[in-house]
């Protein structure tokens, strides 16, 4: 049985993944320009699920439409029978609800604001509506309401919704509005999944609001969808199972702490652990400019450091599944923390002042100064992490107790 993704760009695409663990029917990407989408429409498959920008452009292709693809004028799976009819459906619509009760986000009697106005826009006003919503609001670039008016025109908005691609990787970092803005939202919700967290996502988690990224949406959507194309149920527990791997196979592991605490040793036992890939900043930072870190600051001094770092760390953070190993100051700055976090568990790494190492390191040549160092720092690691880790013992006991929490964490 062939089944697949269809859609122009999908080299960001988890779907293949996601089906891989669901279904034991072959799944493929493929990515068309939409001169090469009717004749593809007409080829043999079982089952599509569809993403931008054809969710609208399959269907006049369709023989018939469920009562949710067709009130939402969006279709995101196709089904072939065996007479050779295609249907279309949406299961964003599900996916989304589900995504949104994870978070425990309630859209009864709320006022929505709705970022973008595509596809996804109109499943998401859709879905909203079905689950009690009091009042939604759309925003686009031109329309009445915009990204400039919104915190004037919608600023009593509860929950917020970004459907568009902004933040989407490769183009990380992006957002469309300041959430300090919209004092009474409970509730944030973006559908883009890489990265784990938009800054959205960040800024919500920042203020204390209840959110999510997309990847639960796109797991519970293709679980339905792998359901019409089976015609099996699957167990209700799939769905977080599913989620769970993934997370556990795409989150990065961070490593943060004073200078000589051991991020770099014990970065590669995780690495060597859990058979991943080990970045080390620093390694990086030298690399790129081609000298050791003692000879950059004597030439060109800390702030062409910073820069260096800063464009380091954000080309790491962009990346899954891996161990990240930082340079003591890098928490220093929101830049970089935000970079770290968007696909990172970050743990903070700590050591007895008098076991910190010295040498080579242009900020940390001395104890004393260590330990002023260490008081002005520790508010920022402990600000940046999501947990903390004693290196007192041994290497190889801290990196048991990083990937015991970190499986422990992605679990919860």
């Amino acid at each position: 049985m062939i089944c697949g993704l269809i859609g122009e760009k999908l080299s960001h695409s988890y779907s293949k993944r996601i089906h891989n663990r669901i279904a034991d029917y072959d799944y493929a990407l493929y990515s068309l320009p939409p001169e090469a989408l009717a004749a593809f429409l007409q080829g043999e498959y079982r089952g599509m699920n569809v993403t931008i920008p054809y969710k609208k452009a399959v269907i006049p292709f369709c023989d018939t439409l469920s009562d949710t693809a067709r009130t939402i004028g969006s279709v995101n799976t196709l089904v072939r029978d065996k007479d050779g009819l295609l249907h279309g459906y949406n299961t964003d619509s599900a996916g989304f609800l589900s995504m949104a009760a994870r978070a425990g986000i309630s859209f009864q009697d709320k006022k929505v604001l709705i970022l973008g106005t595509g596809g996804t826009s109109l499943t998401v006003s859709y879905a909203v509506r079905q689950a009690g919503a009091r009042e939604t609001v759309l925003v686009s670039r031109n329309g009445p309401i915009h990204y400039e008016n919104v915190s004037e025109k919608a600023g009593d908005a509860q929950i917020l919704v970004n459907t568009t691609p902004c933040g989407m990787f490769p183009h990380n970092g992006g957002r469309l509005l300041d959430l300090s803005k919209f004092p009474l939202c409970c509730g944030v919700l973006d559908v883009v999944y890489n990265p784990l967290r938009t800054q959205l996502i960040l800024d919500a988690q920042a203020l204390g609001i209840p959110c999510s990224g997309g990847l639960p949406m796109l797991v519970a959507q293709a679980v339905e969808a792998s359901r019409l194309f089976t015609g099996t149920p699957l167990p209700t527990e799939t769905t977080e199972t599913v989620l769970r791997e993934l997370l556990a196979e795409a989150e990065n592991i961070v490593l943060i702490g004073m200078p000589g605490s051991g991020k770099s040793s014990v970065g590669a036992a995780v690495a060597e652990r859990l058979n991943r890939e080990l970045l080390d900043t620093d390694l990086l930072i030298e690399k790129s400019a081609g000298m050791r870190i003692p000879e950059i600051f004597a030439r060109f001094g800390e702030a062409e450091f910073r820069k260096l770092e800063r464009t380091i760390c954000a080309e790491c953070g962009k990346q899954t599944g891996k161990v990240i190993a930082t340079g003591g100051g890098a928490p220093l700055f929101p830049e970089n923390v935000a970079a770290l976090r968007q696909n990172g568990r970050v743990y903070l790494l700590t050591r007895a002042l008098s076991d910190l190492a010295t040498e080579g390191r242009p900020l940390s040549k001395d104890t004393a100064t260590l330990a002023v160092m260490e008081q002005e720092r520790l508010p920022f690691y402990q600000a940046a992490s999501d947990q903390t880790i004693r290196n007192h013992a041994s290497v190889p006991a801290a990196a048991l107790a990083i990937e015991e929490d970190f499986y422990e964490a992605t679990r919860s």
